[in-house]
């Protein structure tokens, strides 16, 4: 539906289920719930706004009521009036409730949705969503956790504490000098080998991560296994002494409250490693008590294991055993690392996307609420983030995990636009998309591509997705974007609606050509491995999102998205922050009115890349932007959006 989207987004009726436009996040079923929609008088004469709501799945249709003008002292007309307000109720009728916008305007109808506005009716798959809240289970996502920022440490690389040298090397692994192995990104060597960061080593680098921002500290698995990035655990109950056992947690964990900051695990609620104890007495006895945990074939011989891995067993979710122990037991998995001494803040569940699925078999969004309701036992305001690395909205509703680690609506976008002609020794790798080429695109498809995945997410949830660069599962984006794409991907990775999740190692512009190369020690002390020195930018942007209500809790209204250029404004009633990011030299004029309806006087610079943007507002009222200096951000303050 692109060829039939409005193009001048500038000029589209804003509303994205923000504060600024939902009255109530988190209703029940019955409420009445307040929407508005601003629509931009240079649209033209609007004939009539209704909100089409769908009931039970048949659509329903409220006239929009015309609101004062909060610009204007309440003034309908005057020329000063840029854009009207509309009010509507929105009755929450069922579960996930979902609606749009009808806007007659030059005798046509037109349509808004979460994906964009339209000349021609649309499916309801991108209609605006709100969840209810169950009340005797509350379902409501704790306010920290989209106001987060994420920073992630893959344990074996971040750094080595000198207790990491009291251990031997495992039998299973090949060690490794911190500063001159290279990392070899494919082959049998490649979980083999062992370079021997620990948990004391991440708890003497705190100072560092908190300087970039960072608000919670994401730990890959800690468990005993037989590989380096231990997603093969063989145990659940303890900390690998290899990191330090659970005394180290315990003591980062403490260190890291004291600070302000969070710090949550990753747990492979999909499969175990083929070591682990319920595995091992599962395949030796199919009357064990933990054969049904897993998928074995008639003559339990053969097992179904993740993407056909021996050594990663898949879990078998209908098994009413796992549940107890993965989950509901007083000492469950999921349970006992969330209580003291641990005192864990959360989880990020790995392979959440095709945990419980199996075949036939769905049982998905059931392990999913589940486990947020047993967490939300035990600890009311933690965490609950899940990969899901393709198009993942269906399974993040509101009611199961709070967010995403997904690449489709932020991270795969953003690479096709700041693509660069970078080439790393190694395969061409592209998220696992044959041929691996990271196609070129321009501004506007990026925003189709981005609205088209992130409209079937509820806001609240979208809030609470992560927006990476790269992660420890892809390419780093350093090797595959333009030259100064990384550091314009940051300011759009910390300012855009989601959390910013920054992989060790992005701060100094590491490079790898796929997941596994991506998973280089950190260079410290060594700045021959330092592809470019990004730690400022992160901690200014850090500490500009930490202070902003716009960013931490405002909406977001594009007013440009085309070739080399994107802007948008974070709009919030106290505050505003507009965003100009590009990756080349530009010139744009935009009606400054559909940018902010208070004088660029007004307005403060608050950081830029290379300082190469410009804006200027002429006595004709448009506003002229510049870019001289390549790829290229900035960021202003604003004043707050008025409200009718």
């Amino acid at each position: 539906m692109v060829e039939h989207l409005i193009e001048d987004v500038a000029r589209w009726p804003h509303h994205d289920g923000s504060a600024l436009t939902v009255s109530d996040p988190f209703p029940r079923l019955g409420d009445v719930v307040g929407v508005r929609l601003r629509v931009p008088r240079s649209l033209g004469t609007v004939q009539g706004v209704w909100l089409r709501s769908v009931r039970d799945a048949e659509p329903h249709y409220d006239a929009a009521a015309l609101l004062p003008c909060p610009d204007s002292g309440g003034r309908q007309g005057g020329a000063d009036v840029v854009w009207d307000w509309y009010a509507a109720e929105l009755r929450i009728v069922n579960p996930v409730q979902s609606y749009r916008w009808l806007v007659r305007v030059g005798g046509r109808n037109h349509w808004l949705n979460a994906a964009g506005f339209f000349a021609l009716d649309v499916r309801d798959d991108h209609d605006f969503r709100v969840t209810s809240v169950d009340p005797e289970r509350s379902t409501a996502t704790p306010d920290w956790v989209h106001r987060s920022v994420m920073y992630q440490v893959f344990p074996d690389r971040f750094a080595r504490s000198a207790q990491a040298d009291q251990h031997s090397t495992p039998e299973w692994a090949i060690a490794c000098d911190w500063n001159t192995t290279e990392v070899i990104g494919q082959g049998p060597e490649t979980p083999r080998q062992f370079f021997g960061g620990d948990l004391p080593g991440v708890l003497e680098k705190l100072d560092h991560i908190q300087s970039l921002g960072a608000t919670v500290v994401y730990l890959t698995p800690m468990f005993p296994a037989r590989s380096n990035h231990r997603y093969d655990a063989s145990d659940f109950s303890g900390v690998d002494p290899l990191l330090g056992g659970d005394e180290a947690l315990t003591e980062l964990v403490q260190a890291a409250h004291a600070r302000g900051l969070r710090v949550i695990g990753d747990l492979t609620a999909n499969h175990s490693g083929d070591a682990h104890e319920w595995f091992r007495a599962a395949h030796a006895d199919p009357d064990a008590p933990e054969a049904d945990y897993y998928y074995f074939d008639d003559a339990h011989e053969t097992y179904v294991a993740w993407l056909g891995v021996d050594s990663l067993p898949k879990f078998n979710w209908k098994s009413e055993g796992l549940r107890s122990r993965f989950v509901l037991d007083e000492d469950s998995m999921v349970a006992r690392w969330l209580r003291p001494p641990f005192d864990l803040d959360g989880w990020r569940i790995d392979v959440g996307n095709m945990t419980g699925r199996q075949g036939a078999e769905d049982v998905n969004h059931e392990v999913a609420a589940l486990i947020r309701a047993r967490m939300r036992e035990i600890k009311p305001d933690a965490m609950l983030l899940a990969e899901s690395t393709s198009d993942a909205a269906a399974d993040f509703q509101g009611d199961t995990w709070q967010g995403a680690m997904t690449y489709t609506n932020f991270t795969r976008p953003l690479w096709h636009w700041l693509s660069g002609d970078t080439a790393l020794e190694g395969e061409e790798w592209f998220f696992g998309v044959p041929p691996g080429v990271v196609d070129r695109i321009d501004g506007r498809e990026f925003l189709a591509t981005h609205l088209d995945f992130v409209s079937g997410y509820p806001w609240t949830v979208r809030r609470c997705n992560m927006n990476a660069l790269d992660t420890h599962d892809t390419a780093r984006a350093a090797g595959r974007m333009q030259p100064g794409g990384q550091a314009v991907g940051v300011v759009l990775q910390y300012t855009m609606p989601g959390i910013p999740m920054v992989f060790m190692g992005d701060e100094f512009g590491l490079t790898g050509w796929n997941g596994e190369a991506s998973r280089t020690p950190m260079p410290w002390g060594d700045p021959a491995r330092v592809g470019e020195d990004l730690r400022g930018i992160y901690g200014r942007l850090g500490a500009l999102r930490q202070s902003s209500p716009a960013l931490l809790d405002g909406g977001i209204r594009w007013v440009h998205a085309a070739g080399d250029v994107l802007a948008f404004v974070r709009e919030h009633a106290e505050q505003s922050v507009l965003v100009v990011a590009a990756r080349n030299d530009f010139e744009l004029a935009l009606p400054r009115s559909l940018v902010s309806a208070t004088p660029v006087e007004r307005w403060r610079r608050e950081t830029q890349l290379n300082g190469g943007i410009s804006l200027a507002s002429g006595d004709d009222g448009v506003l002229t932007l510049r870019g001289a200096a390549g790829a290229d951000a900035g960021v202003w303050i604003l004043p707050g959006v008025p409200q009718p």
